[in-house]
């Protein structure tokens, strides 16, 4: 549950050191850090008392080990990179937003009701108005990234996105999708919907687990009007009720109720981190020289994700914060003994900013000349069509 103590230095940060693990084949397998957290209520040696998420059918996610130790999951891998990932969009005022190409697509456009040609007209048009009001998403936003639903339904957006799986499925070359959404293989994804049935794994992963736990339950109690309202007032409510409803469902009678009530934390909260190396440095490119910047650039866009400290208020119940001042990052070798090596300071993240704009040049360059806008719109027509489309999996491929 805790990393081993270790009286060695951390090794410094340089370019050289970076290019190493994004380029050597007898370089390290890994990095990794274990981030212990504390609730935000709670402090240093104390039980804690958090919320997990509950999952339909099942509860919270507890296991129970051979020595009776019960864990709960408190993140998941999945849940933890939707955190992480939208700190690439523009609007997030984060650093890493410059060093990615944005894409938005527009779900619906509505007229705004306020501008002239709104006032004029009784039923206003969204392409009649002068400011019309657009409900966006950004790729960044979608959970299944590059090869989200949406996407698929997105005709001005998908062909790009359909030749850049089909090219990496084709030829192993990752260049197309990392020109368009680098983060779809930061954080991987699967084109389970599109006609390639490509799947990347994550170079980023990140989950978040309590141990020694036990879990609680609630009790609360809803008391309505009821008791107020006069035997007519009753009579009328009960006959105006629905069949098979009950009044308490619409707030009308009382209603105790029983469900979970967390978990108490005897042990520690703790966030694991891993930038899969072995993983980076299978990626490759069309050439000796695009496979080089490849690796450099997701190994720049991997550490700056893995290292910036995100907001850890994950559900209500379950508000977190940083144990340490200091995260301790480890080398992982292919074999032998980890080795620390400094991410955090400020030296160190001074080398990796100017590690990925430089990396991120060649990028920035491939994005614009593909051509693409922005903001794409989403078809319902291609949406309704994906809906009856048989996936490969679905036939057995």
């Amino acid at each position: 549950m805790t990393e081993t103590a270790t009286a060695t230095a951390p090794a410094t940060l340089t370019t050289e050191l970076l290019d190493q693990w994004a380029t050597d084949p007898t370089g390290p397998v890994a990095l990794h850090m274990r981030q212990r957290l504390l609730s935000v209520e709670g402090e240093d040696g104390e039980d804690q008392i958090i919320y997990p998420p509950t999952y339909a059918d099942v509860g919270y996610n507890i296991d129970t080990l051979a020595d009776g130790t019960k864990v709960a999951l408190i993140d998941s891998v999945g849940s933890q990179a939707n955190r992480l990932e939208p700190a690439f969009k523009s609007d997030s005022g984060h650093p890493l937003a410059g060093f990615v190409p944005q894409i938005d697509i527009v779900l619906r456009t509505e007229p705004c009701g306020e501008c002239e040609a709104c006032k004029k007209s009784k039923s206003p048009k969204a392409d009649k108005c002068e400011g019309p009001w657009k409900e966006k998403r950004s790729l960044f936003d979608l959970a299944h990234r590059a090869a989200d639903a949406v996407v698929q339904s997105s005709p001005t957006l998908l062909p790009a996105i359909e030749s850049a799986f089909a090219e990496l499925r084709k030829t192993g070359n990752a260049m197309p999708l990392a020109s368009i959404a680098p983060t779809s293989l930061v954080f991987g994804c699967w084109d389970s919907r599109g006609g390639s049935g490509e799947k990347r794994p994550r170079l980023v992963r990140s989950i978040i687990r309590a141990w020694d736990v036990d879990a609680l339950s609630s009790a609360s109690q809803f008391n309505s009007i009821w008791k107020a309202l006069n035997e007519e007032q009753r009579e009328g409510l009960k006959k105006a009720l629905p069949k098979g409803k009950k009044l308490s469902e619409k707030g009308f009678n009382d209603a105790p109720s029983q469900g979970l009530g967390g978990v108490v934390v005897r042990g520690n909260i703790e966030r694991n981190v891993t930038i899969n190396l072995v993983a980076l440095r299978g990626i490759v490119g069309a050439s000796d020289d695009e496979t080089t910047a490849l690796r450099k650039y997701l190994l720049a866009l991997s550490l700056l994700t893995a290292t910036t400290d995100i907001d850890l208020f994950l559900r209500e119940g379950c508000n977190l914060r940083i144990a340490t001042d200091v995260d301790e990052w480890n080398v992982v070798p292919r074999r032998g003994s980890k080795t620390p090596v400094d991410l955090s300071g400020d030296d160190a993240r001074k080398v990796l900013t100017q590690y990925a704009t430089s990396a991120f040049e060649p990028f920035k360059k491939a994005w614009e000349k593909t051509g693409l806008e922005r903001d794409h719109n989403f078809d319902l027509k291609a949406a309704k069509d994906l809906l009856g489309k048989t996936t490969e999996e679905e036939a057995g491929a």
